[in-house]
This record gives structure tokens, sequence and C-alpha cells, in this order.
């Protein structure tokens, strides 16, 4: 048997941020299909001094560097359990990871970045919510067990971040997608569907769901190129911006989008955008 030295510190390392994450009060309940969200209060991030996880709820050693890499050296940050982060307590399908998340406690909202610790491609979209909600629904792929990072923008120029941990077997940032592996992507490439939900007796505002059909690679597959959506723009009938979205490699296939509304748009609603590679989307969404 061969004794490798890299599994042995990735052992180390995950063994040392379970116990941070323990010590930090981080809470996982058996038997609970969903990630139970942190209830600490707001705080900023690194107010700890010597704490190797800039203050880190979830204990994770790679947050020090993803602040670093993701925001300006001045800009204020605080994790803020505010934020909803719905997740699954274990993906069972790495390549399609559901999450939902609602930022509408922490006021009006400027931008929204997600974003996954040990992903090989961290960052996995930008949303600018414009008139619609700061929640939003959506699949991503999943490398590893990992945080994710909801960071939302507010008026008061903070950076308000809500958080989970997903537990996963892993693998879905380095496999091709069904549409590649059986070659079917060029019959359907940026074909787009939607659909307006009206409020309900559980829902207050209005949904809508668009899909866009295009293989999002992530250009970790040998011979396979990142290939991937790169800005979806929403607008209403007089072309009125209701939402940008900037997806990244980490988007799920096929993609699939909720964005919610305190007032139903104009419809037509149409959908603009283009992927990395310069082909355009331009559809209605609904009529």
């Amino acid at each position: 048997m061969k004794f490798s030295s890299r599994n042995y510190l990735d052992r180390e390392t995950r063994a040392l941020e379970l116990f941070t994450r323990l010590i930090a009060g981080a809470c996982i309940v058996a038997g609970s299909v969903l990630a139970v969200p942190a209830t600490a209060a707001t705080a900023e991030l690194g107010a700890v001094q010597g704490d190797l996880t800039g203050g880190d709820p979830l204990g994770s050693m790679q947050w020090p560097d993803m602040k670093g890499q993701f925001f300006d050296t001045n800009a204020k940050t605080v994790f803020d359990s505010r934020i909803k982060v719905t997740v699954p307590l274990f993906a069972e399908d790495a390549m399609n990871v559901p999450v939902s998340f609602d930022a509408s406690a922490v006021g009006k909202v400027k931008k929204i970045v997600v974003l996954v610790d040990r992903n090989p491609i961290r960052k996995v979209l930008e949303f600018i919510p414009e008139k619609a909600k700061p929640a939003l629904n959506f699949r991503f792929k999943l490398e590893q067990a990992s945080p994710i990072r909801i960071a939302a923008l507010g008026e008061d120029n903070v950076w308000h971040v809500g958080y989970a941990f997903i537990e996963a077997a892993g693998g879905g940032c380095t496999v091709p997608g069904a549409t590649r592996a059986d070659g079917s992507w060029p019959q359907t490439l940026n074909k787009v569907a939607g659909k307006m939900f009206d409020a309900n007796q559980l829902r207050n505002d209005a949904r809508l769901r668009v899909q866009v059909s295009h293989p999002m690679d992530t250009g970790l597959v040998a011979g396979v190129p990142a290939f991937y959506i790169e800005e979806m723009v929403l607008q209403d009938k007089n072309r009125q911006v209701l939402a940008r979205l900037y997806p990244f490699e980490p988007v799920s296939e096929n993609p699939l989008f909720s964005f919610d509304f305190d007032k139903k748009p104009l419809g037509p609603v149409s959908l603009v955008g283009r992927d990395n590679n310069g082909n355009r989307i331009d559809a209605k969404v609904t009529q």
C-alpha cells in the first residue's frame, strides 16, 4: 500500500475544520433533509483576533482567501443570519445541487454573489435584482463537501454574508453533463422556456421560472473547453430591466432559475443574453 501525504493532509485539514466548525456552534440535526441556517448574531468577519478562519461560523480555512479574492480590500463584510439559505444536508447528485436563498431581510440589495469554498471554480453566479426580490432558486455543481456563501451588498455598502454547509460525495465539476455525453446539446442550444406563477395562499409574491438549454461546461473535463452562459437579462413589455444574472461555469446544465417579484411584471417578459462563445439568447419567456 502506498502512503499518500496529500490524502493524509486533506484528512487532517478536514478534521481540523470540522472541529473548528463544531466549536463555532455549527448545528446539524440528525435526519433533517435541509441544512440548518446559522443563528448567531451578525458579526464582522475576522472580528476574533488570531482566528485562522477569519471569524467564519462554519470554520472554513478557505474563507480568508476567498474574502481577499472576491471583495475589495476596504470592503466591509459581516456574517448575517437574516439571509435565508436552504440547501440539502447531503448532495445526492453533485451535478445538480439545489439552493434557494432570500436576502429580503437585509433591505434594498444592490448585488448578490454566490461562492462555494471548495469548488475548483468558486464563483457560481452574480445576481443584480433590479425590480426582482433579492431571492433566487437554482442548481449548481459541487466538487466536494463545502460551505456555500450568499453575499448580498446592501444600500449600506456592507456585504452581508449568509451561509450553509453541504455534505457531498463530490465530482460534480469534473464530469460531462448528459447532453455533452450524448452529443444532443447543439439541437437545443439556448432554447428558452418559462412560466409565470401568480401569488397564492402559500406565497405572497409572483414567481417567474426560466430555463435555458445549455451544456454549461466547466472546462475541467478533458477535451471539453469552458462553455457557459455568461449573461441573462430579464425585461418586461416595455423593455425595462427586471433582473440581471451573470452565471459562471459551476451553474448546472440546462439551468433553471426562479425569480420572485412583489408585483407581477408587465408581460410579455423576455430574456436576452449570451454565452461565452458569443451565442445569443433572445426569447419571450411569457406571453
